[in-house]
């Protein structure tokens, strides 16, 4: 459901903040003001204790908020948000039925909500066959989507404004690089942050992807490269590829391994057709290397569970192997592979919030203290600041 207390806005235009922006100070994380001729409040407004800028993932541009909710509406002056949340709901849950249930309500209500969009836009959104959106359904939720957003942000940044920074964040992450990095990022969130409530979401970079194009995760760690428009990403580290085995196994006795000793041995791999089973075919093929999977492992984290109990040596990216008890197996570097780079990713769409930026700061902090102790990681933050990346 759209994250707003009232239940319809009649016109949506007047929703964007008054006024310009004024910047706070260089102790004050939230990055904006609006200006006091729109904000008589802003001289006297209390906003908490001064803490450590957190960056923004975005150059401080105004907020679209309000230019998009007037563009999506120009052309009825009564265009409500039960409207949007109702197909919102149909395109989610994949029937009117379903729809109604996740909403408490009762299907014709749902039928009745849709239909008088459809009637104001003259356009049908949804197919009543395949219960599929049409052409005009999916540009009509592509906005609704970004509209959601926008409108949780706003209401978490006036909490944040007259509160401690709070709120829902939510951060996707893969598993990898969610064993060594997820709890340091909670702790700190939990100390500094005490009203902000994070939810993580553990899952593969593919599916991260349309989490962040729908607005059900709110910044995600994921890996690159990402060619989606909609998504904009920072770099935080590149990892190199490992292979993991038990002592007692020969590759054991190297530090380092080249592509052509690793083809002497049967190892374990994900699929044929994940896209780290691909790139890694595609560096060996071109050096007339091809390996020798003993058996094929949908899933990194099962992957290393299996290595990790000496069933075979397995190839991983390097942050895989973090968080197991040191000298439980050996990790060998393999030469000659390119490093996968690591990002942090959002909808390039929205302007983040205050609690999603204090987040991303926070994360960045753990990646760059915790990250040149990992094995095998090399972080890129630093380089990608040093060009002026935001």
């Amino acid at each position: 459901m759209l994250g707003v207390r009232s239940a319809s806005v009649m016109g949506l235009g007047g929703v964007g903040r008054a006024g310009g922006r004024e910047p706070r100070s260089r102790g004050d994380p939230r990055g904006w003001l609006p200006s006091s001729a729109g904000h008589p409040r802003s001289p006297t407004c209390r906003y908490g204790p001064a803490v450590t800028p957190v960056p923004t993932l975005v150059p401080a541009l105004a907020p679209p908020s309000a230019t998009l909710m007037a563009t999506f509406v120009a052309s009825s002056g009564a265009m409500d948000l039960r409207q949007l949340t109702h197909l919102l709901a149909v395109a989610e849950h994949g029937s009117f039925s379903a729809a109604a249930r996740s909403l408490h309500t009762v299907q014709s209500n749902v039928s009745t909500h849709v239909a008088r969009l459809e009637k104001e836009l003259d356009a049908v959104l949804i197919d009543r066959r395949s219960m599929l959106p049409t052409a005009e359904g999916e540009a009509v939720l592509e906005r609704a989507q970004r509209i959601r957003i926008e409108l949780q942000a706003l209401e978490d940044d006036i909490q944040s404004m007259r509160e401690d920074i709070g709120g829902t964040v939510r951060i996707g992450c893969i598993g990898t690089t969610a064993r060594w990095m997820a709890t340091p990022l909670l702790e700190r969130l939990g100390a500094r942050y005490p009203a902000l409530h994070p939810i993580l979401v553990d899952a593969a970079s593919g599916s991260l992807h349309p989490q962040l194009r729908s607005g059900e995760v709110d910044l995600a760690v994921l890996n690159g490269p990402v060619l989606e428009p909609d998504i904009e990403t920072e770099p935080l580290f590149d990892e190199e590829l490992v292979v993991v085995s038990t002592f007692d196994h020969p590759l054991a006795d190297h530090e380092s391994v080249t592509t052509e000793q690793l083809a002497e041995h049967e190892v374990m791999l994900t699929p044929v057709g994940t896209t780290f089973r691909d790139t890694l075919d595609t560096e060996c093929g071109a050096a007339g290397i091809r390996l020798r999977p003993k058996v094929e492992v949908d899933g990194l984290r099962l992957l290393t569970s299996l290595a990790w109990q000496g069933y075979a040596p397995a190839i991983l990216p390097a942050s895989a192997a973090s968080g197991f008890p040191a000298g439980t197996w050996a990790v060998v570097r393999i030469e000659g592979l390119e490093r996968r780079p690591v990002l942090l990713a959002r909808h390039r769409r929205t302007s983040p919030s205050l609690p999603v930026q204090a987040a991303a700061g926070e994360l960045r902090s753990v990646i760059r203290d915790m990250g040149p102790y990992q094995p095998g990681i090399h972080v890129t933050m630093a380089a990608a600041a040093d060009e002026g990346a935001p």
